[in-house]
């Protein structure tokens, strides 16, 4: 029986999603507990293990994180016990009750025909949210979002990012992993600062893309701020883009103002032939036309080559 479970989570204390020996992971912790509310070692059962839609690197936080895990249908006909629940609302209030509070599973739900959390899906949307108004800056959010002290341009901000989006290599914003392509479509990138809500005065950044590799999204921040204090034009982070090599000046921001907010997923009579398209191989030609930037930057470097295998959940 394939189970989707939907989660939130504060990655303050957390070493990043995936299990590593001797650190504390949200992989980890959400898998230990299923583990004990399915009884998976006195059933006999392997240890459950969950696929998820995008691998948040270390203190990056979710809202809408999306998980599944394959349960065998004696334990979760046995879920209930001896409630009138459902298998599915006995899961819920079951790991309510034996997940750490900085973890909590939102939704849980039989999976349709096809899905797989992490190929299924067709967009993730992750925020950064950054202060540098020091009359709204707060200890009770420090955790959440980034503090600069040199006041950003946002429009500038947001001109430079409409220069990046489309489907493009994106080395420049990766951190590479052998084997793994950096092609990405890029579908919004935007910056603004909020006059009402939770965030109302903050720079907030928008960012949506059918994935993302390695820091990407912390990159493309990093170079946006640099336009927003002044210190590289607009055109610079379409040229990095272009130059396809990591930048020096280009910093990858902290990840505490980052989460994770939705993933996005077809009908459900879709999903199947969206696993085997994400599963295809990107190519260097499957690519947009590079942006082009107002002043190119003389003597840029090649492009790097695209590299064959897909990576799409990384977030």
């Amino acid at each position: 029986m394939r189970v989707r479970v939907d989660l939130a989570y504060d990655g303050t204390d957390f070493a990043g999603w995936a299990r590593q020996p001797g650190l504390r992971t949200v992989q980890g912790v959400v898998e230990d507990g299923l583990a004990l509310v399915l009884r998976s070692e006195h059933r006999g059962d392997a240890p459950p293990r969950v696929t998820v839609a995008g691998r948040t690197d270390a203190g990056v936080h979710a809202r809408g994180q999306v998980l599944h895990v394959d349960v065998p249908s004696g334990a979760w006909a046995a879920v209930p016990g001896r409630s009138d629940r459902t298998p599915e609302e006995s899961l819920l209030t079951r790991l309510g009750g034996v997940l750490p509070p900085d973890v909590v599973a939102t939704a849980v739900r039989v999976a349709p025909e096809g899905f797989d959390a992490r190929f299924s899906a067709v967009a993730r949307r992750y925020v950064y949210r950054v202060c540098d108004d020091p009359a709204l800056r707060d200890p009770l959010r420090r955790a959440h979002v980034l503090w600069t002290r040199r006041p950003l341009d946002v429009a500038a901000m947001d001109e430079a990012a409409g220069r990046v989006l489309g489907r493009h290599d994106f080395a420049a914003y990766c951190k590479p992993r052998p084997g793994a392509t950096t092609i990405r479509t890029l579908d919004e990138l935007t910056w603004e600062r909020p006059a009402a809500g939770p965030d109302a005065g903050l720079v907030v950044a928008t960012v949506r893309a059918d994935a993302f590799c390695h820091s990407m999204v912390r990159a493309l921040v990093g170079a946006s701020l640099a336009v927003g204090e002044g210190r590289r034009s607009v055109d610079w982070p379409a040229e990095l883009l272009v130059g396809g090599r990591r930048d020096p000046g280009s910093a990858v921001v902290a990840a505490h103002g980052l989460t994770l907010e939705e993933v996005v997923y077809p009908p459900d009579a879709e999903l199947a032939e969206r696993q085997l398209r994400t599963r295809a191989m990107r190519s260097a030609d499957d690519v947009h036309a590079p942006p082009t930037p107002a002043t190119p930057t003389p003597g840029a470097a090649e492009p790097a080559p695209a590299h064959p295998a897909t990576d799409p959940a990384q977030g």
